[in-house]
């Protein structure tokens, strides 16, 4: 497991724990909010750079490809 150094603002700082404060949070819930937001964001960013890279392409040159992939992987 690794440890990260951060800095953020007291505001952030303020609202994050006060929150974790109204539901309760035991400790270890600011790293786990901290990693599930971190999973977030890259997957949102990895989603917004496919549709970004994709654009180029019709939707039934993208579902060709995809009906390709799967004849060859059935076959």
């Amino acid at each position: 497991m690794a440890r990260w150094s951060l800095v953020i603002s007291d505001d952030i700082d303020r609202t994050v724990r006060g929150y974790l404060g109204t539901i309760g949070a035991e400790k270890g819930e600011l790293s786990n909010l901290v990693e599930e937001a971190v999973r977030r964001y890259i997957f949102e960013e990895t989603i917004d750079t496919v549709q970004e890279r994709n654009l180029q392409y019709s939707q039934d040159e993208i579902m060709n490809v995809i009906d390709e992939a799967i004849r060859e992987n059935r076959a």
